[in-house]
């Protein structure tokens, strides 16, 4: 049993269909990526999965579980971790309370504590920024804080949204070295990314969309290889 199922799920705004009828796996240690152009799909299968958006037909399961007819608050309590595209972190909050937020699910004494210290030894720039404003950093760091703002809730799955968008070289190379540092640590990533090249490079499967349904899967070294993903995603003859 994988730990994220997808089966036949379709999505629609008002009257447009989304997704058509998605199906994708996610195994425990994974990471998988979705791929595909701008409005392919990719960032409303991950809403649909953290149950920002309700889907119309289909399942979604979590460890079996299924996932896809709860509100967004129990999906996060049983799992899933979102770094929405955008970052989408709190400005006018320190870094150090960012990180507070991520872990409104955790009971746990000490939880809290417990887990901005492991934030900070996985992204040392946000120790010396932890009082600092989040609207103050810069979108590298607002990114890493993403990231470890999700990470506090100690999600089964990361599913993150263009990590890399806006961001210069030097850094996209830094978020990718940690997405994989995260993953060699245990933690299941499925990754949307539009930079395909970065995002085949470090999963280990991956699933191209186009206009809402599931065009091409298989392992990352195969797309990679494959002569139609590297014209249309890669850049490549």
């Amino acid at each position: 049993m994988a730990l994220l199922e997808l089966e036949n799920v379709q999505t629609s705004y008002g009257a447009i269909r989304a997704l058509k009828g998605i199906s994708l796996t996610v195994e425990q240690g994974e990471i998988v990526t979705l791929i595909g152009s701008n409005g392919a799909g990719k960032s409303t299968t991950l809403k649909t999965i953290s149950g920002l958006l309700r889907p119309s037909a289909g399942e979604i399961r979590l460890g079996g579980q299924r996932i896809d007819q709860l509100p967004p608050h129990r999906v996060t309590e049983l799992g899933i971790g979102h770094v929405p595209e955008g970052r989408r972190i709190f400005p006018r909050l320190t870094v150090a309370e960012n990180l507070e937020m991520g872990a409104y699910t955790l009971s746990e004494k000490n939880a809290v504590a417990d887990g901005i210290e492991r934030s900070f030894k996985l992204f040392p720039r946000l120790r010396e920024r932890a009082k600092q404003l989040g609207g103050t950093l810069s979108g590298g760091e607002q990114q890493m804080l993403a990231m470890a703002r999700t990470l506090m809730m100690k999600p089964k799955i990361l599913m993150m949204d263009e990590p890399s968008m806006g961001l210069a070289p030097i850094l996209v190379e830094q978020i990718f070295e940690i997405i994989a540092q995260l993953n060699q640590t245990g933690v299941t990533i499925l990754l949307v990314e539009q930079n395909a090249l970065k995002a085949l490079d470090v999963a280990h499967r991956g699933y191209v969309i186009q206009t809402g349904e599931i065009a091409l899967d298989g392992p990352a070294a195969a797309l990679r290889a494959d002569p139609s993903v590297r014209l249309a995603y890669l850049g490549e003859i």
